[in-house]
């Protein structure tokens, strides 16, 4: 049988094409009953090859989708594998997307995961991230939807993160215990929230240390947090602040950089200047000299996520009620090298 065209869909039914096509992407501004009619149609006239069929009519895809501000991150690697492990066990298939950190191209991962029906999403949001409508638009379309990583509080959502200000005061505490006073912080960009808590709980412990806190030891990485801000910026605080004596930086890219080019003029580590991460990659381990860091648990992240968006896609399948979770995982220090 010849597939039906959405004109034909509308002329039968007396509706717009427009209408037609949102009902087949359960849209909310289309109602329970006009919807019904048109799914019901195009299953008849069979517009859809007859997996999405099935998929109207169980109202499932069994795909979720996963949106990451990067993969520059091996931290990200093991999110995936922590979603990966879980939906294997429920029998589900994965679409990973990225917004390489821009808002617009989160938009647009947005509707693309909306318009393909998956049962759920999974995110971390891009720095450019402020202005949150887009993702309310998930829930308006009833998707359930995990945040994790970079969150928005203001969007009541489940979410799976770390406690960033506990963390980045533990590290800053960490090199004053050293004997460290004088301590910049390479810092992420103003918008996410994550970039914010660990900025706060850098000031948090040198304040609680009786250090007066120095807005010229704070250096901004507004090149998505990567290698190229850690090494130039390296380069910079040296000119600027030639007594520096330790620094904390926002990821272990951002540390990578800044140990390749104390390197690259033979500055030691941390005989000199010491230099603290946060993420425990890969990187880590295998930089000279190995990098002491903040373990953030990337596959237990993953895995809590995928958990918590499957039991909320089940309970939405059984028309039950679900409440939110916020999950707060525990970091640690990994004591190495470099500090």
């Amino acid at each position: 049988m010849k597939e039906a065209t959405l004109k034909q869909i509308a002329t039968q039914l007396g509706v717009s094409i427009t209408t037609v096509s949102k009902a087949l992407k359960n849209y909310p501004d289309v109602s329970e009953k006009t919807k019904k009619k048109i799914v019901d149609l195009a299953i008849k006239l069979n517009y859809t090859p007859n997996s999405f069929a099935v998929n109207l009519r169980t109202k499932e895809s069994k795909i979720i989708g996963v949106i990451i501000p990067t993969v520059d991150y091996n931290f990200f690697s093991k999110v995936f594998k922590g979603v990966l492990e879980e939906a294997e066990k429920r029998k589900y298939q994965v679409i990973i997307l990225r917004s390489n950190e821009k808002l617009e191209v989160e938009k647009k991962q947005i509707e693309l995961l909306l318009n393909k029906r998956v049962d759920g999403i999974i995110m971390s949001l891009s720095n450019e991230t402020g202005d949150f409508n887009h993702i309310k638009n998930i829930i308006k379309h009833k998707t359930p939807l995990v945040l994790f990583d970079k969150i928005a509080k203001l969007v009541n959502c489940s979410k799976v993160a770390i406690n960033d200000r506990k963390a980045a005061y533990d590290a800053v505490n960490y090199l004053i215990k050293k004997g460290h006073k004088k301590i910049a912080h390479f810092r992420g960009s103003y918008m996410p929230q994550n970039s914010i808590d660990r900025f706060l709980g850098y000031k948090k412990a040198l304040e609680d240390n009786n250090i007066v806190y120095d807005p010229s030891l704070v250096y901004l990485c507004d090149n998505n947090t990567d290698f190229e801000d850690g090494y130039e910026n390296a380069k910079k605080i040296l000119m600027e602040h030639p007594d520096i004596e330790a620094i904390f930086a926002i990821t272990d890219l951002v540390a990578v950089g800044i140990i390749k080019y104390f390197n690259d003029i033979d500055l030691k580590i941390p005989a000199q200047i010491a230099v603290f991460g946060f993420c425990n990659s890969f990187m880590s381990e295998i930089i000279t000299p190995k990098l002491t860091t903040i373990d953030q648990p990337g596959f237990e992240i993953g895995n809590r996520a995928a958990s918590i968006l499957f039991d909320e896609i089940d309970l939405k399948k059984k028309n039950k009620p679900v409440i939110f979770q916020s999950i707060e995982l525990e970091t640690k220090i990994i004591e190495r090298d470099s500090a």
